[in-house]
């Protein structure tokens, strides 16, 4: 199972979409390692450098409608091979919601009070987030502040999670 811990990044914006998060022109690369410099490099956000950010984060933060645009496998890959296993929005598309679960990932749905609850306390400072799988909840923290929140996910989701995806469900399933 893969890594759901780790430094926070956040990106205020609903609407991100798989072309932000790694450009098509890439989409010819034949490795998931190929895509590993390109992640969120057409992301336009105040104060946001991808090169620098992406490099220092394992947990993405966002708002609705992550992932929306074509159903291209990319994203999610380009989120892996940079050790980004877990997104947390207020909502998904379902293609890439479904995507990330395939791969072993996790997409969590948090209500939008409680995804601006925490852009509130914890953005622009470094935050850490520790997931409990077998709680269902995530401990984010800061020099200051700790909030745990619950999330939900389906008894297949975690399935695909504790194989590390579909082919690993598959190997022990088939």
């Amino acid at each position: 199972m893969k890594d759901f811990n780790g430094r926070v990044l956040f990106l205020d914006r609903a609407d991100i979409n798989t072309d932000e998060i790694i450009p098509a022109r890439y989409l010819t690369e034949i490795t998931k390692e190929a895509l590993k410099p390109y992640l969120l490099e057409d992301l336009s956000l105040p104060g946001f450098e991808p090169a620098k950010d992406v490099k220092a984060s394992t947990v993405v933060i966002s708002r609705a409608n992550f992932g929306c645009g074509s159903s291209r496998e990319h994203a999610p890959w380009a989120f892996e091979v940079n050790d980004i296993n877990i997104v947390i929005a207020e909502s998904f598309a379902r293609i890439f919601k479904q995507n990330m679960f395939n791969c072993g990932m996790m997409a969590v749905e948090l209500s939008e009070s409680d995804v601006q609850n925490l852009f509130n306390t914890f953005a622009g400072k470094e935050t850490l987030l520790t997931t409990d799988m077998e709680k269902k909840s995530l401990c984010f923290k800061s020099d200051n502040d700790e909030l745990v929140l619950s999330f939900a996910i389906s008894g297949f989701d975690q399935a695909l999670v504790e194989a590390d995806g579909w082919v690993g469900y598959a190997d022990q399933h088939y």
